[in-house]
């Protein structure tokens, strides 16, 4: 039976002085790597009582992607470089200005093989994992919102099987990309994430924060918050859709009613059984929904914003970086 989203609770916590973004783990361990906007990479193992965090020094700038590939570990940040690390004596084995301005996210296909990374450049870069060489550059989104101001690229996912690749941007424009051809194979539109104020202050907020591919590669979740008054705050519901993509038809739509703020990530339960998404705006959020009937099935405030999670392989157990605090979350038996 699969984990009762009532039943998660916060079995651990370690507290931190910086703000951790970013977070991967190593398949079937506790061991964890998170990027922090002190500018480095931090290697943590939950199986100990009390988890210290060991530095891994590199990045000049917020660090803002991490992924696990193999024995070794990718991260990405402000500084636009892309670093790979071993993950296991965390020595820097390369690194390089792989964009031409602030990497918003990076991520590894299941197999370790491929590393996909996002930036405000507005590119999406495929790299063969072990040697650092470049396989695919992905141009599908604009770089000036319709209003002419630069726009940003925050999300990127791979599917289960490794063959498709998500990307999503601030105006709420998804592509899906075939990643052994490098070819596009369809785009969404999701607006609502998307607020622009031509009046009181010209600016704009929001974007699309998240995307997540069901188990079988046929749905994908996009996450982010609704519309919003006040731009200067992250007032608005805390929203999710749901797409089969291929069809480009709208499958759900969840927003939030108590939660407001961001869905900084999102990941679908291993056999598909439950969605899950977490961030939050000045507190944290989690959230769990029910794609095929459209229901809210747990919906929770909490103290600390939350930038990303990592839901591990029985899909009972998930960790939680964000503002001042990594956290484990447990289904109770």
């Amino acid at each position: 039976m699969p984990a009762d989203p009532a039943k998660f609770k916060v079995a651990k916590e370690v507290s931190r002085k910086d703000i951790l973004l970013c977070l991967a783990r190593v398949p079937e361990t506790k061991r964890l790597f998170a990027g922090s906007s002190d500018g480095c990479v931090y290697r943590f193992d939950l199986a100990e009582e009390k988890p210290e965090g060991i530095a891994m020094e590199g990045h000049t700038g917020y660090v803002t992607g991490v992924a696990v590939a193999g024995k070794q570990v990718v991260s990405g940040a402000y500084d636009g470089q892309l670093i790979w690390w071993d993950a296991e004596s965390r020595a820097k084995v390369r690194g390089f200005k792989a964009h031409d301005r602030w990497i918003r996210n990076v991520v590894a296909t299941r197999d370790g093989k491929l590393i996909a990374s996002t930036a405000d450049d507005m590119v999406c870069r495929v790299w063969d994992a072990a040697t650092g060489k470049p396989k695919h550059e992905l141009r599908g989104h604009a770089t000036l919102t319709p209003s002419h101001f630069s726009s940003m690229l925050y999300a990127c996912a791979f599917s289960a099987d490794g063959s498709l690749l998500a990307t999503g941007d601030k105006i709420g424009h998804v592509a899906v990309w075939d990643v052994a051809s490098g070819k596009p194979l369809g785009t969404l539109e999701v607006p609502e994430v998307y607020t622009w104020d031509p009046k009181a202050r010209i600016h704009s907020i929001g974007g699309i924060r998240s995307l997540a591919f069901s188990p079988d590669g046929t749905q994908l979740a996009v996450g982010g918050m609704g519309k919003v008054g006040n731009i200067d705050h992250l007032e608005g519901k805390a929203h999710v859709e749901v797409f089969d993509w291929r069809k480009q038809e709208r499958v759900a739509r969840f927003s939030g009613d108590k939660a407001k703020g961001l869905i900084t990530h999102l990941a679908f339960h291993p056999q598909g059984e439950w969605l899950v998404g977490a961030g939050g705006d000045a507190k944290g959020l989690v959230m769990f929904f029910d794609v095929v009937s459209g229901k809210i099935l747990r919906e929770e405030m909490t103290s600390n914003h939350f930038h990303k999670f990592t839901l591990d392989e029985t899909g009972t157990r998930f960790y939680t970086a964000g503002h001042n605090k990594l956290t484990v979350w447990e289904a109770a038996a």
